[in-house]
This record gives structure tokens, C-alpha cells and sequence, in this order.
């Protein structure tokens, strides 16, 4: 069964064996803020594909950069900024595109118009 990307359904015991860590760490990490769980009726944390990538990149950040949690939370605020006004970006675009093209002047209402002239040339050898 394939699930969402976003659908949490892994337990805190898979979580921590599948990224070799402990689940106090995971609980650290909540505590943190850094990650957000779901929760089920019961109360059991559930996470995620979304919260595992998430946790790769904290585990990448603090192993192999030596980043402490404070700046983890520092660099993952500013990539959620970056990545919020890159969709503004795109968004903006497209809306820019769709009114150029909309206000467009067909060719044969235009006050110029233009020509194609395209030369050959040949070079021998």
C-alpha cells in the first residue's frame, strides 16, 4: 500500500530504527519544536514521510555540519521562508505571463510590424 507524503502513519520505534537513532532523540527533536509529530486517539506519535525527511536533515545538519539545535531551528526557518517565497516567485510569474499574454496585440492589429529576413551564407572551404 502506497501512502501520501504527508500521511503519518510510522510508529517513534520504526522512526528510530530506520534512521539509527534513539527515540529519545526524536522525542528531543519535539521537544525542540523542530519536528511535529501526529498523534493518534491514543496519543502515540505517528510521523510522516514529510517529518522523516525532516529529521534527515536536523540528523545531517547536527552530524556531518556540526550545527547545534538552535541553529538547526535558525536554518530550518530560513529554508521554510526560502522556500515559501520561491512559490510567491513562481506564482507571481505565471501571473505576469497569463496578463502579458492577455493584453497581447494580434500581429495584423499591430502599428508595427515585423519582418523576417534570414541570409544565407556559405563558407567554402
Amino acid at each position: 500500500m502506497i501512502h501520501n507524503y504527508d500521511e503519518p502513519v510510522y510508529l517513534i520505534s520504526i522512526v528510530s530504527k530506520l534512521l539509527e537513532i534513539h527515540p529519545q532523540t526524536l522525542r528531543q527533536y519535539e521537544r525542540e519544536n523542530l519536528i511535529c509529530p501526529s498523534r493518534s486517539n491514543g496519543r502515540i506519535r505517528l510521523y510522516s514521510e514529510r517529518d522523516i525527511d525532516k529529521i534527515k536533515l536536523i540528523l545531517r545538519l547536527t552530524r556531518e555540519l556540526g550545527v547545534n539545535l538552535a541553529g538547526v531551528d535558525i536554518i530550518m526557518r530560513l529554508k521554510s521562508n526560502v522556500d515559501e517565497m520561491e512559490k510567491e516567485i513562481a506564482e507571481l510569474r505565471h501571473k505576469v505571463k497569463r496578463a502579458t499574454n492577455a493584453h497581447s496585440v494580434s500581429p495584423d492589429k499591430a502599428l508595427v510590424t515585423t519582418r523576417s529576413v534570414y541570409d544565407m551564407i556559405i563558407f567554402e572551404e
